[in-house]
């Protein structure tokens, strides 16, 4: 997961190692902290596969900072792990981190990673309400508590999800029009002004002198 943020970072703008660790403590810190002892490491593998390459700006130069660029094969192997749907639906942080990049897949790639991630907080949810049912009387008030706030979280998250997949199936269903390109517009006229009228005198012919 860690090499799909740094590449969808890296895809809006290319940065040095420490702005890549603020952004993704921005981006991702809520759930995810992310150390230097693991973005080194991963900045360097994307380097071997010719993923992401260094390039020294003018102005950065005299400090010699590293700054990454994605390559042209970053943004292949981008797309690939952003569509990758199957075996990591169960991953919190995995699905988490591939809705921060939704705004790069296709409605129909959203759709179907949505109703994925539902399938499996679905069977989540059945199995969380099979715990409470079957341990009610053997457990404490505490750990009931706690149970119980799983499963209205995880009923909060399947919520969430069906708005999310209804809204994607009307943006689908019904595209929004484009609107008409600049070139399309009638072209508007300049409002038409009147010069004002000279306030001058004009002066009148002197007689002739004799």
């Amino acid at each position: 997961m860690l090499e799909l943020a740094v590449l969808g970072l890296l895809k809006e703008r290319s940065m040095h190692g420490y702005q890549l660790k603020k952004h993704l403590a921005d981006t991702l810190g809520s759930f995810w902290v992310v150390s230097y002892g693991s973005l080194y490491p991963t900045l360097r593998r994307l380097q071997r596969e010719g993923a992401v390459e260094m390039i020294f700006p003018k102005e950065e130069v005299g400090r010699r900072k590293n700054v990454y660029r994605i390559t042209e094969k970053g943004e292949e192997l981008f797309r690939e792990l952003l569509e990758r749907a199957g075996h990591d639906a169960s991953e919190d942080n995995g699905f988490s981190v591939r809705f921060t990049f939704f705004k790069y897949l296709k409605p129909e790639t959203r759709i179907r990673l949505l109703e994925r991630r539902r399938a499996y907080l679905d069977g989540r949810l059945s199995d969380l309400k099979q715990s409470v049912a079957a341990y009610r009387e053997r457990i404490d008030d505490y750990t009931l508590s706690l149970m119980n706030h799983q499963l209205a979280a995880t009923e909060t998250d399947i919520r969430w999800l069906d708005d999310l997949i209804a809204a994607e199936q009307r943006q689908t269903e019904n595209p929004a029009p484009e609107g008409p390109t600049d070139e399309a517009k009638p072209a508007r006229r300049a409002p038409r002004t009147t010069r004002p009228r000279s306030t001058r005198r004009r002066s009148l012919p002197q007689k002739e002198t004799a």
